[in-house]
Formats: C-alpha cells, structure tokens, sequence
C-alpha cells in the first residue's frame, strides 16, 4: 500500500465495514454528510478507503477510525482495485460500502474475491444520469449485479436507477435516506412566535440550487404593496463557483439592504440560522436536458426538522422532501413570481407559517429518522 497517507499499522482495531468513497469530509456537500453519517450509524465500526489532499488527511486525526486517502481521485482502476482489496484484507474487514455507487461499485468483484460477505453501493442523484446514458446505464447494470444491495435517497431517484438495473438487483434495492438528526435541527427553545421575519436558504452555490431565482423572487417580496417596502431579511448559507456572480446579482437587485450570502457554515452555525428563520426556499432545477436533476434535499428536510414551511423547485426527488400545501409548497423551479407569491403569503401570515412548520418537523420525525436508517444500513450489512 504504498503511497498512502495513513500507514497500515495504525489500524488499531478491527472494523467491520469498509467504505470506499471520493466524498467524504471536509469536503462540503450533501454526499460528504451522507457518508460522514454512515459512519455514525454504524456506530464509527468502520475504516474509510478516500481520496484527499494532505489537507484533508490532517483533518482525519481526530476521527474515532481511521481515514486512509489516497491521491485525488480513486477510480475503479486495476491499481485501485489492487489497493482496495489489500486494505480490505489488512484492516480485517468483511462488509464494503461505496460512498457512491458509480463508478466505484466497478470495484465489487475484486472486493468480493478479497474476501467482503457484503457490499453495498449508496446512489445519490448523479445516478440518474448514468441510468439514461447507454454507456452508462451497462455500467449501472454491472454495479447492481455485483453489490448485495444499491441503496436510492428518494422515490424519484429509485425508479431512475431501478430502470438500468436487471430484475434482480432491482429487487434487491432498499430507500436509504440521508437521516435527519432531530436532536440537533430542531425548533430554538421558546421559539412560538418569536422568530424574525426571515427567509433562509442553505445551500452549495451551483446554478442547479436556482439562487439567483430566489433573489429575483426576494425583489418581488420586498415590491409587494402588502409588505410596504419592509419585506425582511434573505440569508443565504453556502458557498460555491457562483458566489461572486450571486454578489453582483444581489447589487443589481438592488438588495443589499436586506439580502446576505454568508458562506458556508458548520452543522451548529447552520442550525442558528433555521432557528432564526421563519421559512425556507430554495428553488432547486434540473439542468442538462433532465440529466442532473435534484435526488431529494437534505438541507430542506434540516430546515423542516428546525419547524420551518419549506418552499422548493419542483425538480427530481426534492418534491419528496415537502407535503404540499401541508408542510409547504412545491413551486415551479423557474417561476420566480409563484416563489413570491409563496413566500409572501407565509411572511405574511406567521400563524399558517408555523403550523406548516410544526407539521413538517413531524413529518422529518416519521420519514426521515436516525432510527429507521440505522436499522435499514445494519440489516443489509447483515450486522
């Protein structure tokens, strides 16, 4: 294993799963969470095979397992194969998980030569793409045949990949969530009828999170003859590519009153901002011609579990993550006026605002639980 950065021998223990992923921590981003907690639902009994620069090899040191990374990139390459299945076989473990199925699911066989009982490949959304390639839906096939089981975040990403698979691995598939931590996104203490009049969104800046639709929706908020000019206050948390032309949108809007991106925060700051919001939006779309389209949200189910109406695009499995017109609304992705008229109908009403919200945090609770995830992973790892 040379190369590595993070020497076999300091391995302590045996785990029992390992994951093989290019995203996890401190890369930001709904995949990183989502392994980041695998990690935690099986109660930190793992190794983690990752790639990463040496930076994020120094964020490792703290983690209760041990992270080996591994260059920039893995791919299902006979080198990384090679790699993988000596790892498997030197930390002593039996079950795999593939932060995201494709293309690192191509590893399975190799893996179940090594030695692996069990392997498992997460799909997010990009997997939706592959099923409506050629190419790659071949692929997807072969990843589905070989893995015990593919796990899909929401209905809509499940039937997509379901398409590309034989019946067999398309029996064998399981809905695996991101779960919802609801001790930690939960209501402010006391919160009622305190809270500002706020729209918060949370999100990396990619034109596939439709900001700047937002923006053009918080215009028309702050013209609304019914708000007098006093529309309250837009935060918008995250980064990404498109920061700087957001910046200027903002300017142009004529918004910077009242309208903030702040960047990207960690778990605890993100759950300050949805407790002092009173709703959130975001109008995530589907771009390239129906190939990258949204596999669910996690941000949204976070911000419902905070007690907030969630208003997002109708894009992919993000309609999944909201009861319409019950925990909030489903708007057209582009129709910046509709996302107005929503937003300022539950500014402007704080009642129906936080019966919404009451109603989606429960919704999170029963759907979206730790619990019910930690159960469906270790049933499939047969654990």
């Amino acid at each position: 294993m040379a190369g590595v950065s993070c020497p076999l021998g300091a391995v302590l223990t045996v785990p029992a799963t390992l994951i093989i992923t290019n995203d996890f921590p401190p890369r930001v981003g709904g995949i990183e969470s989502f392994v980041s907690k695998v990690c935690e639902l099986l109660d930190h009994d793992v190794a983690v095979y990752a790639s990463g620069s040496a930076d994020a090899a120094a964020s490792d040191r703290d983690r209760p397992y041990p992270v080996i990374r591994d260059g920039p990139l893995l791919l299902p390459t006979p080198r990384v194969a090679v790699r993988a299945a000596a790892l498997l076989r030197a930390v002593g473990a039996t079950r795999v998980i593939f932060g995201a199925a494709a293309p690192l699911g191509l590893l399975a066989p190799s893996l179940r030569r090594a030695g692996a009982s069990r392997i498992i490949g997460l799909t997010h959304g990009h997997e939706t793409w592959w099923a409506r390639v050629p190419a790659g839906r071949q692929l997807l096939r072969r990843i589905g045949d070989s893995c015990d089981h593919l796990t899909a975040i929401s209905s809509f990403t499940e039937r997509c990949v379901a398409s590309a698979l034989s019946p067999t691995a398309r029996r064998r598939m399981l809905r695996l969530a991101p779960p919802v931590d609801i001790e930690r996104f939960r209501p402010a203490e006391g919160a009622g009828g305190s809270r500002v009049t706020r729209c918060v969104a949370v999100a990396r800046l990619i034109p596939q999170k439709g900001v700047s639709t937002l923006l053009r929706a918080w215009r028309m908020v702050i013209d609304s003859p019914r708000r007098g000019g006093d529309g309250g206050d837009l935060i918008i948390v995250g980064d990404g590519p498109l920061r700087a032309r957001l910046e200027r949108t903002i300017a142009e809007l004529r918004l910077s009153d009242c309208a903030r991106i702040i960047g990207a925060l960690p778990h605890a700051g993100v759950v300050t901002q949805l407790q002092q919001a009173s709703v959130f939006a975001l109008p995530v779309r589907t771009q390239w011609a129906g190939l990258n389209p949204e596999g669910l949200g996690l941000a949204a189910l976070e911000a419902a579990a905070c007690g907030l109406p969630v208003v997002v695009g109708n894009s992919g499995g993000a309609p999944e993550t909201v009861a319409d017109g019950e925990t909030g609304f489903v708007v057209p992705s582009h129709d910046h006026q509709q996302f107005a008229e929503r937003l300022g109908s539950l500014l402007d009403n704080p009642r129906l605002a936080q019966q919404m919200g009451a109603r989606g945090r429960r919704f999170v609770c029963t759907h979206f639980s730790t619990e019910s995830a930690r159960a469906t992973l270790r049933e499939a790892l047969d654990l």
